[in-house]
C-alpha cells in the first residue's frame, strides 16, 4: 500500500511543526516528520550527508534540494504508518518541482494534500523571536517564504491539493481545522 503524504507548509513561526506533532500524537495512524529535524538528525549521526547538511544549516541556508529529497523519501518510505505528515518542505519553487517529479517516479508514496498554515509576518516574527532565534536567520527564512509562496500555492492549488488555514487563531482551533480537513480526504 502507498504511503499517503500530507505536506504542512507555512512561514517560520506559523506553527506547522507544533501542529503536525500534535496531530500525530492524537492519531496512531499518522507519523509526523519535520524536514529540519530529519536533516539535523543526519548531522547528529555524523554521517557524510550530515556534515554536508551542517555547513548549510549553521548559516541558515537551504540544504541542496536533491539531498533533502533523498532524506525525505527515505524517511517517508520507512515511516511506521501509512499516513505521513511532513512539515517544512518545499520552501522554494525549485524544490516543489523537483519533489513533484521525484514523487512521480517513486513507487509507494502518494501526495494526498498540502496544508498551508498562514500567519502574518508580524505574528511569525513575534513567535520566532520569542524563541530566541537569531533575527537575521528569521529574516532569511521569511524572505525565502515570501518570495516563493505564491508559486507554491498556485502549483498545489492547480491539482486541488491545497488547503489554506488561518494560523493566527488558538492552536487547538487550528489543529481541529487541519484534522477535519485531513479526515475529509
Amino acid at each position: 500500500m502507498s504511503k499517503k503524504l500530507i505536506l504542512l507548509i507555512g512561514a517560520p513561526g506559523s506553527g506547522k511543526t507544533t501542529d503536525g506533532a500534535s496531530l500525530a500524537k492524537s492519531h496512531d495512524e499518522i507519523t509526523h516528520y519535520s524536514t529540519g529535524d530529519l536533516l539535523k538528525a543526519e548531522v547528529a549521526k555524523g554521517t557524510k550527508l550530515g556534515k554536508i547538511n551542517e555547513g548549510f544549516i549553521s548559516k541558515g541556508e537551504l540544504v541542496p534540494t536533491d539531498i533533502v529529497i533523498d532524506t525525505l523519501v527515505s524517511a517517508i518510505k520507512d515511516a511506521p504508518t501509512d499516513t505521513v505528515l511532513l512539515d517544512g518542505f518545499p520552501r522554494k519553487e525549485k524544490q516543489m518541482k523537483m519533489f513533484a517529479d521525484c514523487l512521480l517516479n517513486v513507487e509507494g508514496i502518494e501526495l494526498n494534500s498540502v496544508v498551508e498554515i498562514r500567519v502574518s509576518e508580524a505574528v511569525a516574527k513575534e513567535r520566532v523571536l520569542g524563541h530566541d532565534e537569531a533575527d537575521n536567520l528569521f529574516n532569511t527564512e521569511m524572505k525565502i517564504y515570501q518570495d516563493t509562496i505564491a508559486e507554491i500555492e498556485e502549483f498545489y492549488n492547480h491539482d486541488n491539493l491545497l488547503k489554506v488555514i488561518d494560523g493566527e487563531r488558538d492552536s487547538a482551533v487550528v489543529i481541529e481545522e487541519i484534522d477535519a480537513f485531513l479526515q475529509s480526504k
